[in-house]
């Protein structure tokens, strides 16, 4: 096989099955989904303690902990504008409370993909980068990624509580 044509295979693929990813969510976000929000904790509880067992093991060095602390910063921002883009729902009947994913909620994290893409081409295959480098890249996308996380789920439970008071509120009424 052709080495210019090896070259392209992998990102010829891997945009493929992006798409593919990509069009299967966006037919299943059509649909409201139950959103669990006593459970909404979990998934951020998982990945800090995963984060804090890594920064534990390999703290960060030097100018890091700026870059990984506005990382983290940028990573609230971004979740919580991505929460505020989910759209919640609340039964007036029943009160189970749903939640419906947006085409702009969809379009926000294909842009984060986007920008990972950009960064990695940037950074090239990681064959010949620095570990140090890896490490301090590694730091900053788990805080990003934790913030991120974190705070769509707040943002999601916090506005779901508030419709579901809002709900039993009126039936109490």
């Amino acid at each position: 096989m052709p080495e210019d044509l090896q070259q392209w295979i992998g990102p010829v693929l891997a945009i493929a099955v992006g798409l593919v990813v990509l069009t299967l969510r966006m037919r299943k976000m059509q649909r409201a989904h139950p959103l669990r929000v006593e459970r909404l904790w979990m998934l951020p509880a998982f990945y800090g303690a995963v984060a804090t067992a890594l920064y534990v093991t390999h703290p960060p060095q030097g100018m890091v902990w700026i870059y990984a602390l506005t990382a983290l910063a940028a990573g609230l921002t971004l979740g919580w504008i991505r929460g505020k883009l989910m759209a919640i729902h609340v039964d007036p009947e029943t009160h189970e409370v749903s939640q419906q994913g947006s085409r702009l909620a969809m379009l926000f994290i294909v842009a984060l993909v986007i920008l990972r893409f950009a960064a990695r081409a940037f950074m090239g295959d990681g064959a010949n980068v620095d570990p140090t480098v890896m490490f301090a890249t590694t730091d900053v996308l788990l805080a990003f990624g934790f913030g991120f996380i974190g705070a769509q789920r707040l943002e999601m439970g916090m506005r779901a509580r508030e419709l579901l008071a809002e709900a039993r509120a009126r039936r109490d009424a």
